[in-house]
């Protein structure tokens, strides 16, 4: 589809509402998901820091009792 100007863009052949919005939407949703994933991965990998380090203080202090 090829457009005379950017106003018949804009407009999207009196489509505009529902093409802006689905683009909106699709959009939104993208950037929750990278957002919400990102946090979730920053849990995930503080939670495996943290259970590392109590194995390593678990393993020193039976290596200090023997």
């Amino acid at each position: 589809m090829q457009f005379d100007s950017f106003a018949d863009f804009i407009n999207m052949g009196g489509y505009a509402f529902y093409v802006w919005l689905a683009y909106g939407v699709t959009f939104t949703s993208l950037l929750t998901l990278i957002v919400l994933s990102t946090r979730q991965k920053g849990k995930v990998l503080t939670e495996i820091a943290k259970k590392i380090a109590r194995e390593e203080r678990l393993k020193e202090s039976r290596s200090n009792k023997a």
